[in-house]
């Protein structure tokens, strides 16, 4: 995959190493900093792991100028599962969150994406927009159609994000076609308030980066929260249809690629 500064590189990870270093990466941003916990976490070497790690891919962004041995070379981070590697991996991830039956049904291409994050020193830079062309690249090559994951708020108080999540429900819920569902054990509904009631603008500024990255692009929202009280978040879940993306948000997407 390309690189676009001299000291970035933007590839799927090749070895232990870089698993790893993706794994010190999450347990930085989701333990240490979201105070975030799992029953695989290892505390003691600092990474953040889960059962699902062996058989998803692992988009990493690297930085040449960072020691690998130290596992400080992975400053972005994706972790990725296409549809057909599912049943080996003993489903999707998010499918303990959500009822995903309605995608799973329509006989497309799938990618579930998950595990997001930026070194905090990366942050604002372009980072980001550099996962997100590896992530364009990915998916161009894979033919995927259909994206799909979990994204958070930071904290569990649900009536503290009442502005953004009730916002989300009324402007960005996915059509009835791919509209996913929290599991019914967990559901919190998002329509906190009243559309009336959303200030748009308090409500987007509360909204996370990743979330409104995928928003622009054409992503819509699920039905419900999942509030996660190991990982210390209010989740949501998040559907693009690549083939309803503009030419100009594909052009974005992809690098200009496709």
């Amino acid at each position: 995959m390309r690189q676009d500064e001299p000291y970035f590189e933007i590839r799927l990870a090749e070895s232990e190493q870089d698993l790893l270093g993706a794994q010190r990466l999450r347990y930085e941003v989701f333990v240490e900093e979201l105070q975030g916990d799992g029953a695989l976490v290892d505390h003691a070497a600092r990474l953040e792991k889960d059962r699902f790690d062996p058989f998803y891919d692992h988009m990493i962004l690297v930085d040449r100028r960072r020691d690998a041995a130290a596992l400080e070379h992975v400053v972005g981070a994706y972790r990725l599962l296409p549809g057909e590697r599912a049943v080996a991996a003993g489903g999707f991830y998010c499918a303990g969150e959500y009822e995903l039956q309605t995608l799973e049904q329509t006989g497309r291409r799938l990618l579930e994406l998950g595990r997001s994050c930026v070194h905090t020193d990366y942050r604002g830079g372009t980072a980001l927009f550099q996962l997100w062309k590896g992530l364009g690249d990915y998916v161009l090559e894979r033919e995927i159609e259909l994206l799909f994951g979990v994204a958070s708020f930071h904290g569990t108080d649900v009536n503290a994000l009442a502005q953004p999540l009730s916002f989300l429900h009324h402007a960005h819920l996915a059509p009835e076609e791919l509209r996913v569902r929290a599991v019914a054990s967990h559901f919190t509904a998002m329509d906190i308030l009243p559309p009336e009631a959303v200030n748009r603008v308090q409500a987007v500024r509360e909204i996370p980066a990743l979330i409104k990255a995928y928003l622009r692009l054409g992503g819509h929202v699920g039905e419900g929260a999942f509030v996660d009280d190991l990982f210390n978040t209010v989740d949501i879940c998040l559907v693009m249809d690549t083939e309803r993306l503009t030419a100009q948000q594909r052009a974005t997407y992809s690098g200009a690629r496709g």
